[in-house]
Parts: C-alpha cells; structure tokens; sequence
C-alpha cells in the first residue's frame, strides 16, 4: 500500500522538515513546490523594471522617479489579488498561493503588498521561504511548472 500524499512528519513533532513547504504539506520540486528566494527575487525585479517602463512612459523624458513605486504598488495589488501573481512571476513560472483553502489571494493583496514595500518582513523568512507578509497573509509562493 502507497503512503498516503502530504507531510511524512508531524508539524508538530517539532523536528526540521527536510525540504521548503513540507510542513504546509506541498511537495518537493515541480508545480506546487515553495519557490525559491533567488527566484522569487528575479520575478521582483522584472516586476520593477516593468514598472519604471510603464511610468516613464507617462513622464517622459523626465525621470519617473516615486511614480515607478506607485505603479509598482497598483500592479502588484491587482495582478495578484486577482490572478495570483505578477507579471514577473508569471514569466518564471511562480504565483501566490493561499495556505488556508482561499482560492485566491484577493484582498490579502493589499497588506501583503505594502509589507513587501517595507522590504524587512520579506527578509525574515521560516524554513518554508515564508517571509514575515507571506505568513501575516496566510500565502506561499509556489512553482507552477
């Protein structure tokens, strides 16, 4: 008989898991596995660049100086509050991902969003990649491929 899918050990049991989301009971590698922080950095970035593109196109030739970080805000609120993930992480194949049953992310968006702009809550991080927004929003950002 197969062992039944999900976690082999207690969250409780107080043992290290050995891999990221084991304790939220996601799997190793491929879709659905935590991504990783390198990763999860790259799609920010093209998110911001993305958005310095599209704000300067509103104030060329002038820089678009803080304009690029409210376009970055509106985006990032919008795009995963009602796809699941930005345009950065879509090109890399990861999205945000509930942990409670929601089947969207949805008006998490918002706190999460402006704890990411602090930039400190996404540094501190659990054994599940979870930065302080991922777990005060109840979200884990997870492959898709």
């Amino acid at each position: 008989m197969a062992a039944p899918p999900g976690p082999t050990r207690s969250p409780s049991s107080g043992s290290p898991a050995p891999y990221a989301g084991e304790r939220l009971g996601l799997p190793q590698d491929g879709p659905g596995s935590v991504a990783s922080m390198g990763t999860r950095t790259l799609a920010w970035l093209l998110d911001i660049v993305l958005s310095a593109l599209v704000a300067w196109f509103f104030t060329a030739p002038a820089a678009p100086q803080n304009l690029s970080l409210l376009v970055w805000a509106g985006m990032t609120v919008l795009a995963v509050g009602l796809f699941g993930f930005t345009p950065g992480q879509a090109v890399l194949g990861i999205r945000v991902a509930p942990v409670d049953g929601r089947s969207l992310v949805g008006w998490w968006a918002i706190p999460r969003t402006a704890l990411i702009f602090v930039i400190v809550p996404v540094l501190v991080v659990d054994p599940d990649i979870r930065g302080l927004h991922d777990r005060w929003c109840r979200t884990v950002v997870v492959h898709t491929r």
